[in-house]
């Protein structure tokens, strides 16, 4: 996902990496980036994406796909992590579990517990 501040600033939100980035500070810049080769393959995701439509099927208005298992925390790139999921609830588990690991060492075990 990518949202623009009220600085207008564009970040890039990657759920699957649990990571929130500043991608360009303006609207020129962002048009750099958007035409950028390598950009454009990793935000078109062109191969993950027909086997997305394949495994869990075509997402419906206001779902999105997403690993399972975010891929930081060893979900792979493959159908079986694949799901559907509402924009806004990926961003927030994301994020929540994003604030939950962001000190630990890479390689540091985690268990997820439910809340109810």
């Amino acid at each position: 996902m990518i949202a623009v501040d009220c600085d207008g600033r564009y970040w890039r939100i990657c759920p699957e990496h649990l990571s929130c980035a500043i991608i360009a500070f303006n609207d020129d810049e962002y048009a750099r980036t958007r035409s950028d080769p390598a950009f454009a393959h990793d935000w078109a995701m062109g191969a993950l994406f027909i086997e997305a439509l394949q495994a869990p099927g075509p997402a419906a208005e206001g779902k999105c796909y997403c690993l399972k298992v975010p891929a930081v925390l060893g979900g792979a790139y493959a159908a079986a992590n694949f799901g559907l999921i509402a924009l806004e609830e990926l961003i927030s588990f994301s994020g929540h579990i994003a604030r939950q690991v962001n000190d630990l060492p890479d390689g540091a075990s985690v268990e997820f517990k439910p809340v109810r």
